[in-house]
């Protein structure tokens, strides 16, 4: 039981699985944490949403589970802070109600519209090359041409459900969404407003809306949030939620972050050039770096991050623990005429145990983790997964650890070009997500990369960890420079020289296999 006179927040990471819940005390510590599973709709075409309601049902039921543990007074409570998935959509009417599922970050049914927005007389990769231009020196970005962004999805809603688009009061980030449902206000911050690239971050203390880059967009200015800084605090929860919850009416809500920016500060990697490496069903490997760049071509630039006045390196592979969970699913454990029961609660743990039979290199079988295509170090929605060099001696043994290493082999990838963009070699790099639970996963990126890994106390945590730090930040209980002494590191792992041929080698043939079969990935999936 905390303290009688202590504070506390309650923080919120809401991934694509479901959200964590948790308690932290206004100096970063967690005190507890629930977690409520989500549903998740595949579509034709590319589409991927989720229904408002269940994130909603999912959050409440499990903050109401955390806060019945009565590990802290109610009343102690004194701020709500957010983190989620970013670049999804959410069309609300003036009292909040959503008015479709939401589009989320995986969905590409608006790469039709977005590339007719973005395309010139004179092209760049696709670009017109004017647009281009101004994108790039007034966003630091440009729209993704898959359809995977903000932008993309409130075009498909203006061109597919225009109905729905006409009715729309705003378009909200999912974490924007969920604010507005705890305050009533409609608004976004400074960095998850980024992904519409509509707005100037030249200035990070002024971001503000570009009426140029809205025209070129087609969307009406007025069906977008006003902006609010990042780290800023929205305002109280309303008296209704207050009820519902049992929490005091002046309980304030932080703007919030999108997951990419809370799991940095999460992470501990919080100074300029110290890398982290996320894996959960997506990942990313990212740092804070002193300067606005972009990189076209490898499909990175530097954004807004969840700490004022800073950048944030973007980058992105689509899935990584997505690729664990299709092999429990789809393969292993698949709901059909062949199966022998549901999988097991510890298949992970099993999948470990497996990996670990095999040797380094998986004898020489490679999975390629593009499952729902890539963005980082190329953004190609249209490329696809798949084990490759399989022989009569391949076991269910070599295709998990063969997984283990496809996603590893990607990081590598990603790696090397966040190294050219910020002109320095990462190392020391901290792992979070559910991925850095797998200690033989941590060894194996430390291999596959050549650099250390540091293993982040429960990693699981870290985007809603990082969530509760910007909050108590927020709130003025601690600065961000305090960050690095409140993340533990449980586990360094070194590169095994041992490896180290192996891996090379394969890595070499993984980046020869995108080369190699992009055209006819292209041909197979034209219509995705």
């Amino acid at each position: 039981m905390a303290a009688e006179s202590a504070q506390h927040i309650l923080a919120v990471d809401l991934g694509t699985g479901g959200p964590k819940v948790a308690l932290a005390s206004t100096d970063g510590e967690i005190i507890g944490h629930e977690f409520e599973k989500t549903d998740l709709l595949l579509l034709p075409g590319g589409g991927a949403e989720q229904d408002p309601d269940d994130w909603w049902r999912a959050i409440a039921t499990a903050a109401k589970r955390l806060l019945g543990r009565g590990l802290v007074p109610a009343d102690s409570i004194v701020g709500i802070s957010l983190t989620t998935q970013w670049m999804g959509t959410v069309a609300v009417d003036r009292d909040g109600n959503h008015l479709m599922n939401a589009i989320i970050w995986m969905d590409t049914r608006g790469a039709a519209y977005a590339k007719r927005i973005t395309k010139g007389l004179v092209n760049v990769a696709g670009y017109g090359a004017t647009k281009l231009r101004r994108w790039l020196k007034l966003t630091g970005g440009v729209p993704s041409r898959t359809g995977k962004d903000s932008l993309g999805h409130i075009l498909f809603i203006q061109n597919e459900h225009p109905d729905i688009y006409r009715q729309a009061f705003k378009f909200l980030e999912p974490m924007d969404y969920l604010n507005m449902r705890l305050t009533g206000q409609a608004a976004a911050a400074y960095d998850t407003i980024t992904g519409h690239w509509l707005t100037d971050n030249r200035d990070l203390s002024n971001v503000r809306y570009v009426d140029e880059l809205i025209a070129l967009s087609g969307v009406e200015r007025e069906k977008l949030p006003d902006l609010r800084p990042t780290g800023a605090i929205l305002g109280p929860i309303t008296a209704e939620i207050a009820r519902e919850f049992g929490l005091r009416e002046d309980v304030q809500v932080v703007m919030g972050t999108p997951d990419t920016e809370s799991a940095a500060v999460g992470s501990g990697a919080v100074r300029d050039f110290e890398a982290h490496l996320y894996i959960g069903t997506s990942s990313w490997l990212t740092c804070h770096v002193p300067f606005k760049k972009t990189d076209v071509i490898n499909s990175m630039t530097s954004l807004p991050s969840g700490i004022p006045g800073r950048y944030l390196v973007a980058t992105e592979q689509d899935t990584a623990g997505a690729c664990l969970t299709l092999l429990r699913d789809n393969i292993f454990f698949p709901d059909d005429e062949l199966s022998d029961g549901a999988a097991p609660d510890d298949t992970i743990e099993i999948f470990n145990r497996m990996a670990e039979r095999v040797p380094a290199g998986s004898d020489k079988l490679i999975f390629t983790p593009w499952l729902n295509g890539e963005r980082t170090p190329v953004e190609n929605h249209l490329i696809r997964g798949g084990f490759f060099n399989q022989s009569l001696s391949t076991t269910r043994a070599h295709l998990v650890r063969a997984v283990f290493e496809g996603v590893a082999y990607n990081t590598r990838w990603m790696h090397q070009h966040v190294e050219k963009f910020v002109k320095k070699r990462l190392d020391g790099i901290n792992f979070i997500g559910g991925g850095a639970n797998s200690s033989l996963w941590c060894q194996i990126h430390a291999d596959v990369l050549d650099r250390t890994i540091r293993q982040v106390e429960n990693p699981g945590l870290a985007n809603v960890h990082g969530a509760a730090l910007i909050g108590a930040v927020a709130l003025g209980h601690i600065t961000f420079d305090d960050v690095p002494q409140r993340v533990t590191i449980t586990g360094t792992y070194e590169p095994n020289p041992d490896n180290k041929r192996i891996y090379d080698e394969l890595f070499d043939e993984f980046v020869n296999i995108y080369k190699n079969n992009k055209q006819a990935y292209a041909r197979l999936n034209a219509t995705a």
